[in-house]
């Protein structure tokens, strides 16, 4: 099935049906999401600053689990030859960063008022920084090199190398002394948060996970076509 679906022409005729479906749903997702974030009640301590949590815990979610499937997809890139997986990685690299940095924004924005301090370099503020410049060196890497098979290889190796962090990002907070607060959702004994706090959050996390699917396939068939033309272009430049 894996085989089947790395052709790229048989992998759209699955996508796209599904991408206006996956858009109007995200929309649906993301409207409820933040009807309940403002519903749900404030925090004992942190008052109306709390909300930002439905932004910032599904952003900085999605950054670790989009790196992990860009360095997944790399891997069979760079290993199995697979002609849709380096065309995967290079589609969803932009979304991660954007995810990545809107976690690293609305952490600085709660870090004020909680911490007195939108910035300290502590163990889970300076992994996730470092996630963030990993997405933006694959960016840049692949943009600097015209050759697509050299980029694809040389950006592959990028990318598995960043995965080294993603255990680092999620284990700082047990590994050393944070500002940071502890895992609170898959903790032994269930969850610490309220389930008022706790259903707004997971809606927010299904909303996000379905936006970025969507992403990922509009920003996957454009990159598609994009290799075609560069493909016809040099068949064109040497007849």
């Amino acid at each position: 099935m894996i085989t089947w679906l790395a052709n790229p022409e048989r992998f759209n005729t699955i996508a796209r049906p599904l991408r206006p479906w996956l858009a109007g749903l995200s929309a649906v997702l993301l409207a409820w999401g933040l009807v309940l974030a403002f519903m749900s009640p404030e925090d004992y301590q942190q008052g109306d600053t709390v909300r930002i949590m439905y932004i910032h815990v599904p952003a900085a979610w999605m950054g670790l689990l989009i790196y992990a499937a860009m360095g997944i997809a790399s891997f069979f890139g760079l290993i199995f030859r697979h002609a849709l997986a380096d065309a995967a990685a290079k589609a969803i690299a932009p979304v991660g960063a954007v995810f990545t940095g809107l976690a690293l924004l609305t952490g600085a924005l709660w870090g004020m008022p909680m911490w007195g301090t939108p910035w300290q370099w502590d163990g889970r503020m300076t992994s996730e920084l470092v996630l963030f410049l990993f997405y933006i060196a694959y960016i840049a890497l692949h943009a600097s090199i015209e050759d697509e098979q050299r980029a694809a290889k040389s950006t592959a190796i990028l990318a598995m190398v960043g995965l080294v962090n993603l255990p680092i990002v999620h284990f700082s907070v047990q590994w050393w002394n944070s500002l940071h607060q502890g895992d609170s959702i898959f903790v032994k004994g269930g969850p610490t948060i309220a389930p008022a706090m706790l259903w707004p959050l997971f809606v927010m996390v299904g909303a996000y996970h379905v936006l970025t699917a969507w992403l990922f396939l509009v920003r996957l068939d454009s990159e598609i076509l994009m290799r075609k033309y560069r493909a016809l272009r040099i068949r064109l430049t040497f007849n």
